[in-house]
């Protein structure tokens, strides 16, 4: 069934966002953070890596199939397509410095690194995320009308 490959790549689209915003969510908590549990220094923020999978073989992958007589029936097997997180990295922006000789975490000079999350980044970052997630979610909601109505020409 072609709609079943159609609503696996909505999914991996919905999962890779919440993903995303789980990790945005992560970068606003520890906006504050000085100190990690492993005492390297302050949080940095984190980033999410997608990477589109279109679901088809390259002409070579088919090419080195057919050689070795393993033609896949693609009907039985479709692939599907979509995204997937490959990563999540760490910003190497530079941290921010301030200047508190009053907390433990200051240097010899009173100044405080601080974490590179940028608030603005941050919400323009959960915007995006939720407005994808969003779109993935009226996809399904499109997708869903279309099998119901299907399933209604066949009675």
């Amino acid at each position: 069934m072609a709609f079943m490959n159609s609503i696996n790549i909505i999914g991996s689209g919905m999962t890779a966002q919440q993903l995303r915003l789980d990790i945005i969510a992560e970068n606003v908590t520890n906006s504050q953070t000085t100190r990690t549990e492993n005492g390297d220094g302050p949080y940095r923020r984190k980033m999410v890596v997608f990477q589109a999978e279109s679901g088809r073989d390259t002409f070579r992958q088919a090419m080195a199939r057919a050689a070795n007589g393993t033609v896949r029936n693609t009907i039985a097997q479709p692939r599907a397509g979509g995204v997937r997180v490959t990563q999540i990295v760490e910003d190497e922006a530079p941290l921010r410095l301030t200047y508190d000789p009053t907390h433990p975490d200051a240097n010899e000079e009173g100044y405080l690194e601080m974490p590179n999350v940028d608030m603005v980044k941050e919400i323009a970052d959960a915007m995006a995320a939720t407005q994808a997630f969003n779109s993935n979610v009226t996809a399904f909601n499109t997708m869903k009308s279309v099998v119901s109505s299907a399933l209604e020409i066949g009675r």
